[in-house]
């Protein structure tokens, strides 16, 4: 972070012994199917804050489909409510392209403060294509929320299967943050069924 003093100043502040949930994304848009994923999280992991990590640019998806950061902070900022939701720009504080590093700096910048990443199971699917996957496994716990079609074929993704000894039942969820990685949990409950390309579509045929 050196040399980047916008990095100190990521317009939040966490306390050592915190519980907080680390979800990153491009949210092109957001929509309430990822609210209920940080929700969920929030809830059965119980946590003290969810920091939504807005990426600058998913290196995985086209640019060109990428609204840009602004738009898309705004967008996050209209599903989510409450003091517990942070919405934030550490990505692109940090100049971090890649999750494993974003996770490192946060880290260092909060030392005591027990992170959870927080993914969608459509996420855990390709979980494997993530620059420096099997590092983000050791860096911190992980909590898996279940979404629409996609749960079961998760289940016996790649990263599923690397990590399955260190899959913990969802009945200890709560024990999570705070345990030393890798260990991951995987959430089921009500699914929803919106979605970020099925959102984007209604907006090219110039639907609400």
């Amino acid at each position: 972070m050196a040399g980047r003093p916008a990095a100190l100043q990521l317009g939040f502040d966490l306390q050592p012994g915190m519980r907080v949930g680390l979800y990153g994304g491009s949210f092109n848009p957001a929509h309430e199917g990822h609210a209920h994923v940080a929700e969920t999280a929030r809830r059965r992991l119980g946590l003290d804050r969810v920091v939504w990590l807005v990426s600058p640019q998913n290196p995985l998806k086209s640019s060109r489909e990428t609204a840009g950061l602004a738009e898309r902070m705004a967008g996050v900022r209209r599903v989510v409510s409450g003091r517990s939701m942070i919405v934030s720009d550490a990505e692109t504080r940090f100049g971090s392209q890649y999750t494993v590093d974003t996770l490192r700096a946060l880290k260092a910048r909060f030392p005591g403060v027990h992170f959870v990443w927080i993914m969608g199971a459509d996420s855990l699917a390709t979980f494997h294509r993530w620059r420096g996957w099997t590092q983000i496994m050791a860096e911190v716990p992980v909590a898996v929320v279940s979404r629409p079609w996609i749960s079961l074929k998760s289940r016996f993704s790649p990263a599923a299967r690397r990590f399955a000894h260190a899959r913990v039942p969802s009945q200890q969820a709560m024990l999570l943050p705070g345990a030393d990685p890798p260990r991951w949990v995987f959430l089921t409950g009500p699914l929803n069924y919106q979605s970020s390309t099925a959102l984007r579509e209604r907006m090219r045929q110039g639907g609400a």
